[in-house]
């Protein structure tokens, strides 16, 4: 069992926790996720890792209410304990691997919409610990909805919260901020856009325009979080891919958005599920490479 030391709610819908996992947090590295289960016969929900703590040996999650499971999720208090909790799953983040000199030179922008900025802000604080100052851009509907605020200002070089009714901070979307730096003479050698299907497609929308490298995290389409179930393949270019296995983060601007965004929509229902199947034959699950069998 995995102990819950702390709970709280961040936001409306939005609720924050840290779980005792020392193994997780002593081999996790930004970018990367969990799965957990409430109990034997609970729903294995991927949440993207928010923080670690290698010295105490905890996990930080966020997760947003969306259904039965969360819903019920939100209910745990501290002292509360996780059946499972399995990870670190998936790639860390690219620029782990590299070398910190070169980074050093490299003009980097972040950009999370809503809950985004829970995975967003793990790769930050790494940046910072090394010595990296990066522009963060951080958007939700209202004030009120903007989550882990006071931590995202600390670790990022300038932030830059948005709101869409114009409330606080910069008055639009994500985009128009972007395009508002660019125009004033900022200059960025790659951006990291993480948040709703719909918002990361926009960005990289601009960003192609704009000439800048783009990476995306394609959490928002797993549910199994192994590649056996199907639901997060995608087209990257010319190449099928599995977010939970190959990613999750990608090359924004080969992802396939339209065709992600219909199949999380058409995976919902047990009908959908089956048509996706019959079209997408052998590759729509265990075409990764990494897994195999039938469901």
């Amino acid at each position: 069992m995995y102990k819950i030391l702390k709970a709280e709610k961040l936001a409306d819908k939005i609720y924050l926790m840290d779980v005792e996992a020392p193994r997780v947090a002593r081999h996790c590295e930004p970018g990367q996720f969990v799965i957990v289960k409430m109990d034997e016969k609970g729903e294995r929900i991927p949440l993207t890792i928010c923080d670690y703590d290698r010295e105490a040996g905890t996990i930080t999650i966020v997760f947003q209410e969306v259904g039965a499971s969360t819903t019920k999720m939100a209910e745990l208090k501290a002292g509360d304990a996780f059946r499972d909790f399995t990870g670190p799953l998936g790639c860390p983040s690219e620029f782990v691997e590299e070398d910190i000199e070169s980074l050093k030179n490299k003009k980097m922008l972040f950009v999370a919409g809503g809950v985004g900025a829970a995975p967003v802000y793990p790769q930050v604080k790494w940046l910072k610990e090394h010595g990296i100052d990066v522009d963060v851009i951080v958007g939700s509907k209202t004030k009120d909805m903007l989550i882990l605020e006071s931590e995202m200002a600390a670790v990022a070089g300038n932030y830059y919260p948005c709101t869409d009714d114009g409330t606080y901070g910069h008055a639009g979307m994500v985009t128009t901020k972007i395009e508002k730096l660019v125009e004033e003479g900022k200059k960025y050698d790659v951006c990291v856009a993480i948040g709703p299907m719909i918002m990361m497609k926009f960005v990289c929308l601009l960003t192609k325009k704009l000439e800048i490298p783009t990476i995306v995290s394609m959490n928002p389409i797993m549910v199994d979080g192994t590649g056996m179930c199907g639901a997060c393949r995608l087209h990257v270019g010319d190449e099928i891919k599995f977010a939970c296995v190959d990613g999750p983060e990608f090359d924004g601007h080969l992802v396939n958005f339209d065709e992600a965004m219909k199949r999380q929509q058409m995976y919902k229902t047990a009908e959908g599920r089956a048509m996706l199947k019959l079209q997408e034959g052998d590759t729509h699950h265990g075409g990764c490479g990494h897994c195999g069998g039938d469901e």
